[in-house]
């Protein structure tokens, strides 16, 4: 097996399916995972490269369908679990599921939870303003004194002084740690 270049969706055809009217594996009239798994072949005599599966999950629609609700260990999963899905549930997701994650501090769930509450909190002018980047790290400013900083590094690096409101991993003594993302209130 060859590893695809970086930039493989340059030169690759990709196909956007919305699977719910796509293909109707199991006969309910409406398109699914299964339907979709039974078109590969035509894609491929399409000539496609890749797939791209729109939103078709239960979603509030706050984010244009990006917003999925969470699920939960025993209901339906849209491809996965025992409900007559077309993949099989893997062991893990009942551990990242509502039921094990409501409530429980650190988890991506209230992770989410309180993004989306700052969010609203502190939402203005749809504009922002680049800070200070370096190759490992991006930051911009929102209206409102909202700073965001990501660290795609693997070292941390310091934080500008401000009020921490929101991080992905534990920021200690000031540093925030590699692949951690963080909102502070500054100015």
């Amino acid at each position: 097996m060859t590893t695809p270049a970086a930039d493989w969706w340059r030169q690759d055809t990709v196909y956007q399916v919305y699977p719910r009217s796509f293909a109707d594996g199991n006969g309910d009239g409406v398109g699914d995972l299964a339907g979709l798994v039974s078109r590969v072949p035509y894609l491929q005599r399409l000539g496609v490269d890749a797939v791209w599966l729109s939103p078709f999950y239960p979603s509030p629609l706050a984010d244009g369908g990006y917003d999925p609700l969470p699920w939960t260990r025993d209901g339906s999963s849209f491809g996965f679990g025992a409900d007559g899905a077309c993949l099989p549930q893997p062991d893990w997701f009942g551990a990242v599921s509502v039921e094990a994650q409501d409530g429980a501090p650190g988890s991506t769930l209230e992770l989410y939870r309180e993004a989306l509450r700052l969010r609203r909190e502190l939402r203005g002018a749809e504009e922002l303003a680049w800070g200070e980047t370096t190759a490992s790290v991006l930051s911009f400013t929102r209206p409102g004194g909202w700073l965001t900083v990501t660290n795609f590094g693997d070292e941390p690096v310091s934080l500008r002084a401000g009020e921490l409101l929101l991080a992905s991993s534990p920021v200690e003594d000031g540093l925030l740690p590699g692949a951690t993302t963080a909102w502070l209130r500054v100015g």
